[in-house]
């Protein structure tokens, strides 16, 4: 083998191990798994992982650049925290994105789509617990937008509905409750009707709608959790 080549080997070997590790890292993080501030300790995850602390620390940047993860001098890496006013900011930028993905994406929806988005609302209104709501909910956003047949847009609404899931998961993780989602099916009627500034207009509202719970802690001390619901 040429000298000069097995750095480069090396490296694409590193990038490959980085990538599956903070894959893996950024989904315990949005199921909550892994909580908010919870240290990311390098050494236990290269023996997890069986390998190097090279591919982890790249992984931890990749966690950093997601925003699931911050790096503290003298601290090491944590899972981030987030605010209300983070959550509030992820609700305006899925309103914004999802909205124009939406008004591409209407003169492409068929009666199949739509059939199959009223579907996902049912089964998430049966749902009884919050993972399977979330899977059901973010399908119904999904399928509306789709048919825009815009990549990017769609990649970075697909980051926001991954910030939303950690949201949710973090605050109601332990405990939900069913309900029917008018604002699904007040869309769906909209877009049947060929109305797409009121599906629109009904959308912007539903996805900054931001729910607030009283949770309980480990340590039993009681505080108010938010989390887009929508």
């Amino acid at each position: 083998m040429d000298v000069t080549e097995q750095p480069a080997t090396q490296k694409k070997k590193n990038d490959t191990i980085a990538a599956q590790i903070s894959k893996i890292l950024s989904q315990r993080i949005i199921a909550g798994e892994l909580e908010p501030g919870a240290k990311l300790r390098q050494d236990h995850i290269a023996d997890e992982f069986g390998t190097s602390h090279v591919p982890v620390r790249e992984a931890f940047r990749r966690l950093e650049a997601q925003g699931l993860a911050v790096s503290e001098p003298r601290r090491g890496v944590r899972v981030a925290s987030f605010s209300l006013a983070e959550i509030r900011e992820v609700a305006e930028m899925r309103a914004a994105l999802e909205v124009l993905a939406l008004r591409h994406a209407a003169p492409h929806l068929t009666r199949a789509i739509l059939d199959e988005a009223e579907e996902a609302t049912h089964a998430g209104d049966n749902s009884r617990d919050v993972r399977s709501w979330e899977a059901a909910n973010r399908k119904f956003h999904r399928l509306l937008i789709t048919p825009c047949a815009m990549p990017r847009l769609l990649a970075t609404i697909d980051d926001l509905h991954d910030a939303s899931a950690r949201f949710l998961f973090v605050s109601w993780r332990a405990e939900w409750e069913a309900r029917t989602d008018h604002d699904h099916l007040a869309i769906l009627a909209a877009l049947r009707d060929g109305d797409i500034e009121q599906a629109a207009n009904i959308l912007t509202r539903h996805v900054q709608w931001i729910g607030r719970k009283p949770v309980t802690s480990p340590s039993g001390k009681v505080r108010d959790a938010f989390a887009i619901v929508g």
